[in-house]
């Protein structure tokens, strides 16, 4: 006999603007708890100095959050000249002073050479692995090492504030995998000064943004007068840039057994033209219902994630 999991069922996703202070972690367990739900899992994790959108899944979402590792982010951030620190962020130990204070025109002029495909090399206090253990545990630890450059691409970077000859904010779009704090270690590097993130706001990943988001307090709201379902958004919110299939009821049947349904050429032909490059993702719905998410090969729908959604 099967154990009954604790909790109910919730399917959907949660655009919470997440507090400072509050780790990724600590978030997702707070949404569980509030729904009540079975199952809870993050895109994107967010750093306890850091605010802002952090997309949480609930339910059947989980099975689209990988989904959302490949999103388009957008960051909002303050760097602080003049003092560098190990975590690259307010929150380290000092390691180096400066008095130099890059003008805006020279912060501007900088920037292009951050924007496209470059190489980065992630701070040191990071999640990345080596050999086992968290860069950030050997790096408390006093532990020397060195982690990998990897290949990036911000797509946008441009200066929007400088409140004063010590800070200047700065906003970008960006692909997969960008630190911001090694961008302000770098752009620091390359003016010839010292400074780290002081402030770090994320303002969008992929489809969830500021004007889908809510707070820890409006949700806690809702579920306390028994509307926690205005909170949610669908499971399919993640799946924005995927093409649509409409499926009969036969077809649907037989994605959510598992088994794979031959498309006409028309709808073959449609979907390829929607399909991103190098993707044969489609998403099936019967009526407004997600169904299953598939490969498109040889003129078939061949699912690989199956959605209990009815």
């Amino acid at each position: 006999m099967s154990r009954r999991k604790k909790g109910d069922v919730v399917n959907g996703w949660v655009c919470l603007d997440k507090p400072l202070e509050m780790g990724s972690t600590e978030a997702v367990s707070k949404i569980r708890r509030l729904f009540n739900a079975q199952k809870a899992g993050h895109a994107g994790t967010l750093d306890p100095l850091a605010s802002g959108i952090l997309p949480i899944a609930l339910g059947e979402a989980t099975k689209t959050v990988p989904f959302m590792m490949e999103a388009e982010k957008v960051y909002r951030f303050t760097i602080n000249w003049g003092v560098s620190t190990d975590s690259l962020d307010r929150e380290g130990e000092i390691t180096a002073r400066s008095g130099v204070r890059p003008s805006v025109e020279a912060v501007r002029a900088a920037l292009p050479a951050f924007v496209g495909e470059i190489d980065q090399v992630p701070p040191q206090y990071s999640a990345i692995k080596v050999d086992g253990q968290r860069a950030y545990d050997l790096a408390r630890d006093g532990v020397e090492f060195e982690l990998a450059t990897r290949r990036v691409t911000i797509h946008e970077a441009a200066v929007t504030d400088a409140p004063d000859p010590d800070h200047v904010e700065i906003t970008m779009r960006t692909g997969k995998g960008v630190y911001v704090r090694s961008l302000a270690r770098d752009l620091a590097a390359a003016l010839g000064a010292e400074g780290h993130v002081s402030a770090l706001r994320r303002e969008r990943v992929g489809p969830f943004s500021m004007e889908n988001a809510v707070t820890l307090d409006s949700l806690e709201e809702m579920v306390h007068r028994g509307a926690a379902s205005e909170g949610l958004l669908p499971v399919a919110t993640a799946l924005d840039d995927i093409p649509e299939l409409a499926v009969t009821d036969q077809d649907a049947f037989s994605l959510r057994q598992g088994r794979p349904i031959v498309l006409l050429p028309r709808q073959v032909e449609t979907l390829k033209s929607r399909l991103r490059e190098g993707s044969r993702t489609v998403s099936a719905f019967q009526g407004r219902t997600l169904v299953a998410l598939g490969q498109l090969r040889a003129g078939r729908l061949e699912p690989d994630r199956v959605f209990n959604l009815q």
